[in-house]
């Protein structure tokens, strides 16, 4: 507890950022109508292309064999950004099958963010240097003003040949491990898509790759999915950033919860909704629409759980249904709407998420895929507890007093 307040304290007196959102007035469209696929497409500065194929992979029994069967694969081009990695069994598979591509003279560019490789092995990144890749730190610490050091790059980006990509919530570390079902190894989901949306993957790549080293990459090599049809599947990469100027993220889930009409399956490890959006989900409730909100039971975070868990009064109140994942540590970020769109990526529901870090999510206009998550998060529901007003309402007064000091920083997290 002392370390969490000292934190707490840390973050008072560091606050820089944290911006607010405009009043936005949303429009309530029809999932399946074409007014919502436009209005999505304008307000996330996004195309929505079709010719896909998603794959939705699930922990990193899933995850980690896929990445690693595509890195293997590359003949052209691979470029990878990472926030999060940590020496382990998987960080070594990782770093060796890129090396490897590396020595047979495959360029490599790898972007690691300053604040979340931080525990990354020095030996990783020499053996990675050493066989010729190119890898570069995302703003590292101790050269940047306060308020470009709260920004981070918090997207996952993993493309090969330029035709094949892969987009989630995970990190690269032994606790990404397994099933998502055993403690100290964590819940995630990632997505791999093949076919024209691999194109916005590899520009959001590169548009951070630009920004660190002046490099611009391009070419066959690193841009060849645009006129590849793989699949059915409707899809769009949305992207945003300080640096980018936009609130794209948000309202993608903005226009999403208004635009419900049967249903909202959520999952957030950091579940921080603002009054707007915490808005668009109770008045979901109250036009009929069923909101489940899945979150952790174990977390890394203590300050995020208070003041996420300080909330959840008023939104059990209006019928929002949440349950806490106690398997393991949840971090997967998802969101299914109707059976027929979903999102998955690295984006929380958090104004650190919405404001102040580059993040990345896929959308998916697919029923197919939007069921598999469906499932997905049925079957997460078996290993949860539903958080019950009344029980929220008799929570220790320390609970409540810790939930209040994490007032002030609230837009921070």
């Amino acid at each position: 507890m002392l370390v969490g307040v000292a934190v707490l304290a840390a973050l008072v007196v560091a606050r820089a950022g944290g911006p607010q959102h405009p009043a936005y007035v949303i429009p309530i469209l029809k999932m399946d109508a074409p007014a919502f696929v436009s209005a999505m497409e304008a307000y996330t500065s996004s195309p929505i292309v079709g010719a896909n194929r998603v794959d939705v992979l699930l922990n990193g029994d899933e995850i980690f064999p896929a990445i690693l069967a595509a890195i293997r694969s590359a003949r052209h081009s691979i470029t990878y950004a990472q926030y999060f990695f940590q020496d382990g069994p998987v960080a070594r598979d990782v770093v060796a099958a890129l090396a490897e591509r590396c020595r047979a003279g495959i360029p490599v560019h790898i972007l690691l963010d300053g604040v979340g490789t931080m525990r990354m092995p020095g030996a990783s990144r020499e053996e990675l240097q050493h066989a010729s890749c190119r890898v570069k730190t995302y703003r590292p610490l101790g050269r940047l003003s306060v308020v470009r050091a709260n920004h981070r790059n918090h997207r996952r980006i993993l493309v090969v040949d330029g035709r094949v990509g892969f987009t989630g919530g995970s990190g690269v570390s032994e606790k990404w491990m397994g099933n998502g079902r055993v403690p100290d190894h964590w819940r995630d989901t990632d997505a791999r898509i093949e076919g024209p949306a691999v194109e916005f993957l590899q520009a959001a790549f590169v548009t951070s790759w630009v920004e660190v080293t002046g490099e611009m990459l391009g070419g066959e090599a690193y841009f060849a999915s645009s006129a590849t049809s793989a699949g059915t599947v409707r899809a769009q990469v949305v992207r945003s950033s300080p640096e980018e100027g936009g609130d794209a993220m948000y309202r993608l889930f903005l226009l999403a919860s208004a635009s419900a009409q049967r249903s909202i399956l959520l999952t957030n490890p950091y579940f921080l909704p603002d009054q707007a959006l915490t808005a668009m989900l109770t008045q979901a409730v109250a036009r009929g629409v069923r909101v489940k909100v899945l979150v952790p039971g174990v977390v890394d975070h203590e300050l995020v759980r208070w003041a996420s868990r300080a909330e959840f009064g008023r939104m059990l109140q209006a019928g929002i249904e949440i349950y806490e994942y106690r398997a393991a540590l949840l971090h997967a970020k998802t969101m299914v709407v109707d059976g027929l769109w979903a999102t998955v990526g690295s984006t929380n529901l958090d104004n650190r998420s919405f404001a102040l870090n580059a993040e990345l999510n896929l959308a998916v206009y697919d029923a197919t895929v939007a069921h598999r998550l469906e499932q997905a998060f049925e079957d997460d529901l078996r290993h949860a507890t539903a958080v019950h007003y009344d029980a929220w309402a008799r929570r220790p007064v320390k609970d409540r007093v810790l939930e209040v000091l994490t007032l002030p920083v609230r837009n921070l997290m």
